[in-house]
C-alpha cells in the first residue's frame, strides 16, 4: 500500500444545466463524505455557475461548473470518478494531483488568478464584438436602403 501519502488534488465536475440546486448539493455532499472517508479533508468549493461549453456535450450548450480543492489519499480518486460515471446530472468531471511542494492556499490562488484573466478576456472579447456590431450598424445607416440601384432583370431570361 504504497499510496497512503495524503496528496492535493484539485476536481472540476461540468453538471447538467437542469441540474436542481439541491442535487447539485447532494452531489457535494455525498463526494465530501467520500473524501472525509479516505481520511481527507475539502479546502474549497467553488461554484462558477453556468457557462457556454467549448463544445456542445450531448445536446447541452450550457453546463454548471464547480472547482473543488482537497487532501486524500490516493484511493479517493478511483471512488469518485466511480459515483460520477454513475451520476447521470454528471456530464464531465478532471481530478488532477497537484504539486505537493506548494501549500493548498497557493494553488487556490494562481487558480483565482487564472479565472479573472479569463474572465477579462471575456469581457474584452464582448466589448469588441459589441463595438464592431456598431459599427455594422453605423455602416449600414449611412449606406441607406440603396433605393438609387436599378432593377435586375430576373435571371435565366
Amino acid at each position: 500500500m504504497a499510496d497512503q501519502a495524503k496528496r492535493f488534488y484539485e476536481a472540476i465536475v461540468i453538471v447538467h444545466p437542469d441540474t436542481t440546486t439541491e442535487q447539485q448539493k447532494e452531489l457535494f455532499q455525498k463526494n465530501k463524505a467520500t473524501i472525509e472517508s479516505f481520511n481527507g479533508s475539502v479546502f474549497t468549493l467553488d461554484t462558477w455557475g453556468k457557462r457556454n461549453l467549448a463544445t456542445p456535450i450531448g445536446k447541452n450548450k450550457r453546463a454548471v461548473f464547480f472547482y473543488t480543492l482537497f487532501e486524500a489519499t490516493g484511493n479517493v480518486v478511483a471512488e469518485l470518478e466511480r459515483t460520477m460515471r454513475i451520476n447521470d446530472k454528471v456530464l464531465r468531471f478532471s481530478h488532477v494531483r497537484l504539486d505537493e511542494r506548494l501549500p493548498l492556499s497557493k494553488h487556490y490562488d494562481k487558480f483565482k488568478t487564472g479565472l479573472a484573466e479569463t474572465a477579462n478576456r471575456e469581457r474584452e472579447r464582448e466589448a469588441k464584438a459589441q463595438l464592431r456590431k456598431a459599427a455594422m450598424a453605423a455602416a449600414r445607416a449611412e449606406r441607406g436602403d440603396r433605393g438609387d440601384r436599378e432593377e435586375r432583370a430576373p435571371r435565366g431570361e
